[in-house]
């Protein structure tokens, strides 16, 4: 297959993905952001109670310019549907940079090796040290800061799961695939591991919000990404795999309009 046609196929399949996501974070997401956003509108009001300093306190409440049925529904379809589709796009071009290129995978498991090691090192890793939070925590002055970390970590995570694949492939013909695949991701583990003990922590969390909720909260961020990656790895690999073996059936079938049999004699 061309390439832009792997592309338009993984901006497809991130359409579906998107989809698939969305019905998980209503289900399992959109409660904790409820709890977190109750949570946040009791300590506001227990403020305007307690702040007697300033007039006009009372009516301090604003309304939301965009309600929260909306941002729940129409605001997350949208938001996971562009993401979805951009990230098609970049598992199709990584797909297709990789097939062919690492061991002699079909293209279902090159698929799977693809999404796992994104779902990881786009994810994962920086997930683990920058974990997302749900309203009323952080500090909106510090919201650019933590999001140049996230992305920083993201960023090494990824130029370190390059390097790690390029070395297996150097190492295979000495070691063996399986060996050159343990060296590769104990250095990919070294790495990412002291990327995460260099860089800054950041713990902005109230004291007294329920631990439990964030907990719920970040389990349902990890869920959506796995959703996504998931779909991706097993849907664009069966359909690639599929069309591959359309083209290898078409391609083994003989042409007799081209190769006439001979007459009879």
């Amino acid at each position: 297959m061309t390439a832009g046609k792997l592309l338009i196929r993984g901006m497809l399949v991130g359409v579906v993905a998107a989809a698939l996501a969305f019905a998980f974070a209503s289900m399992f997401g959109e409660a904790q952001i409820d709890g977190a956003i109750a949570y946040e509108n009791a300590h506001a009001t227990a403020h305007v109670h307690t702040d007697t300093t300033e007039p006009g306190h009372a009516d301090a409440a604003e309304a939301e310019p965009v309600s929260r049925t909306v941002q729940s529904t129409v605001g997350l379809g949208v938001a996971l549907l562009l993401y979805g589709t951009a990230l098609g796009g970049i598992f199709a071009v990584a797909f297709a940079f990789c097939h062919g290129r690492v061991g002699a995978l079909q293209s279902r498991a090159t698929a799977l090796l693809v999404g796992g090691v994104g779902f990881i090192a786009m994810f994962l890793v920086p997930f683990m040290k920058y974990p997302g939070n749900p309203p009323a925590v952080g500090d909106p002055d510090t919201i650019g800061r933590r999001t140049a970390l996230y992305f920083t970590m993201m960023a090494v995570s990824l130029l370190a799961a390059a390097g790690s694949v390029l070395v297996a492939r150097s190492l295979a013909a000495r070691l063996g695939n399986w060996n050159a695949v343990l060296v590769a991701a104990g250095g990919y583990v070294a790495v990412a591991a002291l990327a995460g003990l260099l860089m800054p922590a950041v713990n902005e969390t109230p004291a007294d919000f329920p631990a439990t909720l964030l907990w719920r909260f970040r389990l349902a961020s990890a869920g959506v990404q796995l959703v996504l990656w998931s779909t991706l790895g097993l849907l664009f690999g069966a359909l690639t795999s599929r069309t591959e073996q359309a083209l290898t059936a078409r391609q083994a079938t003989p042409d007799r309009l081209a190769r006439p049999e001979r007459a009879a004699t």
